[in-house]
């Protein structure tokens, strides 16, 4: 596989041994049903023989579109047609009172225009090494805004700068970073998105290297701008350096500086907050057991282990208007025996919704290097939907979600209440845009701004 098919969002899979992606399926599915998995192109091949009547529609409709003076690259002739049909007959009546992609999604006092949202993912691109955003990161966030996304999710920003997971990340530790971001927000607002930012501590895998930096998956040595790094105990990730463990003293610091940086981020004008206790970072570091082996309230069984995030949310909860939604993303596994796993989730999601937490953004893994990983179409899927349906909170599922139909099909299924596009995003800016015309949406319900609508599909 490349380096491509390695990374997504902002958690990066290379160094991780990836098995042979057709031998492997979901254990974790809730109830084993392959009906709900992606469908190879095989299958699809034998559906289209045995439904000869669909396909010469298709052709028909084709042939009259060409006369009408389009060409073929207008349309993917059959494959568009198919992806048109977004959902099956069967799909349909499972859906019947399951709102769509482009339904409105209320949370607290936001209402985001459609279910389809952009993640958080690095780009490392504060290059002055202070966390303040720069023009790429309003080109970058703003044209998503544009492309028709409900929630964009502004990438890990660090809320101490010893938090930050290279030099190059953002930040909102300090009050002078505040009117830096203001321009940014303001632009997907103004798009139509609601703007969003993930507060983030990297803690032992912190001061790492980056493009921008060098010292790629290697620790940056002080001398280059690098920092001695902390954990909830003293066991290194991979081959990074040792991590010091925390005192209780700054485990409560560290409390506030989320809390002061969600306020920050309001200030700034976000609409939601997001809090990133997933992918082996801090907050992930303190739940799993295979990195926290502290004796004190922060450690131990899962009450203690959980302390800390759930004290992170309460500070949140409590710096932050109470129209604001507040999101965590999680873990929902680690892949690795003996390590955090989906009851766990599960438990942990129904004491922060108590605690007021909003939606649970479900990913896996990130916590242990070298272990295997199902990378594949859908493979978080079955995690969010669990989570959903057994700590009734409502869910955004990611992991290789690339086709509308396949979206489409996700919040038909009850899967999910939205899904997250990752790193089609980064091809395809307007992917809503374009998921919307292939699904069949009519013209007047997608989301274009008045200055593209001349270029509508």
């Amino acid at each position: 596989m490349s380096n491509d098919d390695l990374t997504h969002e902002n958690f990066d899979f290379r160094g991780f041994d990836v098995p042979d992606l057709k031998a492997v399926t979901l254990a974790s599915s809730s109830d084993g049903d392959q009906s709900k998995q992606p469908k190879t192109k095989h299958e699809d091949a034998s559906k289209n023989r045995k439904h000869g009547k669909k396909k010469s529609k298709s052709d028909a409709r084709s042939k009259k579109r060409a006369g009408a003076g389009k060409t073929s690259e207008s349309f993917d002739d059959y494959e568009d047609y198919e992806e048109r049909e977004a959902v099956s007959k069967a799909d349909k009546k499972v859906s019947k009172d399951r709102p769509g992609l482009f339904a409105p999604m209320t949370l607290r006092e936001v209402t985001v225009r459609n279910r389809i949202w952009l993640p958080p993912m690095c780009t490392y691109s504060s290059f002055a090494r202070d966390g303040r955003p720069t023009p790429f990161h309003y080109q970058h966030y703003v044209s998503r805004a544009f492309g028709g996304f409900g929630m964009v999710i502004v990438e890990s920003t660090a809320v101490a700068p010893e938090g930050r997971i290279t030099p190059c990340d953002l930040g909102l530790w300090e009050d002078g970073q505040i009117d830096a971001w203001r321009w940014i927000v303001d632009g997907i607002r103004e798009a139509g998105a609601v703007p969003a930012i993930q507060l983030n501590h990297a803690g032992r895998k912190a001061s790492t290297g980056c493009f921008a930096v060098g010292y790629d998956g290697q620790n940056v040595p002080e001398e280059a701008g690098g920092w001695p790094t902390m954990a909830p105990s003293e066991i290194a990730f991979g081959g990074l350096r040792t991590p010091r463990a925390l005192s209780v003293d700054e485990i409560h610091g560290l409390v506030g500086a989320f809390a002061v940086a969600a306020g920050r981020a309001v200030a700034a004008g976000f609409q939601a907050i997001q809090i990133h206790a997933a992918h082996g970072y801090l907050i992930s570091q303190f739940l799993d057991p295979l990195s926290n082996e502290r004796d004190d309230e922060y450690g131990g069984g899962l009450t203690g282990r959980s302390r800390f995030l759930v004290e992170v949310v309460d500070a949140v909860r409590g710096a932050v208007p109470e129209g604001v939604p507040v999101l965590v993303r999680i873990s929902a596994t680690d892949w690795a025996a003996g390590g955090w796993d989906l009851d766990q989730t599960i438990a942990l999601s129904k004491v922060l919704k108590e605690h007021g937490v909003d939606v649970m953004d479900v990913s896996t893994g990130g916590i242990m290097s070298g272990v295997s990983i199902p990378v594949k179409p859908n493979y978080q899927v079955p995690f969010a939907e669990q989570v959903k349906a057994k700590a009734d909170i409502p869910v955004t599922a990611a992991g290789l979600i690339t086709k509308p139909k396949q979206a489409a099909k996700i919040l038909a299924h009850g899967e999910a209440d939205a899904v997250e596009i990752g790193r089609a995003a980064l091809r395809d800016p307007y992917w809503p845009l374009r998921a919307a015309n292939k699904l069949g949406i009519p013209s007047t319900e997608i989301p274009y701004a008045p200055q593209y609508v001349a270029g509508a599909y």
